[in-house]
């Protein structure tokens, strides 16, 4: 196997894992807010992302996949620090 197969079999096994976090998430949070839905929401799109890096053998490019990352990114940054925020005021 060459190392480019090993990164697309790596990207595809990575997805796979994005698309149960999301399941998951999406089971757990479901109603409790109404801005809940984009979490889950997030790491679906996030698997994708890994599936067209699997095709195009990098995440940067093309310029929009590296964008679509980065926002993902900024929602998962954004839950954890809501998540946070909210165990400080209930801890």
């Amino acid at each position: 196997m060459d190392p480019q197969e090993i990164h697309a079999l790596f990207n595809h096994i990575e997805a796979g894992l994005w698309f149960v976090i999301a399941l998951v998430l999406a089971m757990r949070l479901r109603m409790k807010r109404p801005w809940r839905w984009l979490l889950p929401l997030s790491f679906v799109v996030f698997g994708i992302s890994d599936l067209i890096e699997a095709r195009t053998g990098a995440w940067w490019e093309p310029w929009w996949l590296f964008v679509m990352k980065a926002a993902c990114v900024l929602v998962f940054l954004l839950a954890f620090q809501e998540q946070r925020r909210q165990g400080k005021k209930h801890g």
